[in-house]
């Protein structure tokens, strides 16, 4: 006891003793991941400086950090159609009902295999595996959704056929199994407490870290999703906005393509769209939002994302 005092006195006074990383090793680290943190931020910089450099000028000077004459011409052909404010506003709203809805399944289905008290957990385990390795193809989901389901033209279309994934209950199963204490458990059910309101009250405000984890994924599979309503979607006002800037993008290189069969007039339309910048503008509309939504799910991302890979 007298030893653990000296110890710990002398932890108090001399701190940096204890330390394992020296302050070397410290600055040394700190420098690489500086390092690393820019070589990832300088591509999307770059991306951005293209998209508001003049066609012209990228096409004589070609990429620039500093462009020699700025335009928001590819913003102006991307956004002038109407449509975009739209689309945007068809993403967001699936982005935000399927994570929700997909955070409300993943999380019970999840924590419904992580109590070892459930009778049917082996069933439902193969019931959410089977998936994960065996597909029904595309026909059959098609089939499904549009004709049994009823869903084409609905923005139920875009939300539910992604809502539940086998690898997202994986690992917040194993979540709960780590993170939520058995004592927290059976302590509140002593008390009285249903099972919605453990789910709920108890065990969602403990396990955070997964759940932000898969809210991220959810968030970052809505957001880019343009498949399912290529499939399912022929409604202009159920575009949502991956699906269209893929479509403009197409749609400048078909007329670029095609440029000698329209004569002279279609080659000279055809030089003057913003090929390069259009295709830049287009990844940073699609790209800056999700980027701004990212700091809200960072402090929990790491840590759920490790406790949750954990294998049993």
């Amino acid at each position: 006891m007298f030893n653990m005092k000296n110890k710990k006195k002398e932890f108090e006074e001399q701190p940096n003793k204890f330390n394992r990383v020296s302050k070397t090793s410290n600055i040394v680290m700190n420098v690489i991941l500086s390092v690393l943190s820019l070589l990832c931020l300088i591509p999307f910089i770059f991306v951005i400086i293209i998209s508001i450099t003049d066609e012209k000028s990228l096409q004589i000077n070609g990429y620039r950090f500093i462009p020699e004459k700025l335009s928001f011409g590819a913003y102006k052909y991307v956004t002038e159609s109407g449509d975009l404010l739209r689309s945007y506003g068809v993403t967001i709203t699936v982005t935000v009902l399927g994570t929700i809805i997909g955070l409300l399944l993943i999380s019970t289905y999840a924590y419904t295999l992580s109590r070892k008290t459930y009778a049917y957990k082996k069933f439902f385990t193969y019931v959410a595996f089977i998936p994960m390795l065996f597909s029904g193809g595309m026909v059959s989901s098609y089939l499904v959704i549009s004709k049994m389901l009823g869903l084409k033209n609905t923005i139920w279309a875009l939300i539910l056929p992604i809502c539940m994934n086998t690898f997202y209950i994986i690992v917040l199963r194993t979540f709960f199994k780590i993170s939520v204490p058995e004592a927290v458990i059976e302590s509140a059910k002593i008390d009285g407490a249903s099972e919605l309101r453990l789910f709920f009250q108890i065990v969602l405000p403990i396990s955070l870290p997964g759940i932000a984890t898969i809210a991220l994924f959810l968030t970052l599979g809505y957001w880019n999703d343009w498949f399912n309503a290529m499939m399912y979607i022929d409604d202009q006002n159920l575009i949502p906005l991956q699906y269209l800037l893929m479509r403009i993008e197409n749609s400048i290189s078909f007329l670029v393509d095609n440029a000698q069969k329209l004569g002279t007039q279609g080659i000279e339309a055809a030089n003057a769209l913003p090929k390069e910048t259009a295709k830049m503008a287009i990844v940073t509309l699609a790209t800056a939002p999700i980027i701004f939504a990212y700091p809200f799910f960072q402090k929990y991302f790491v840590n759920g994302l490790t406790i949750g890979a954990v294998k049993e």
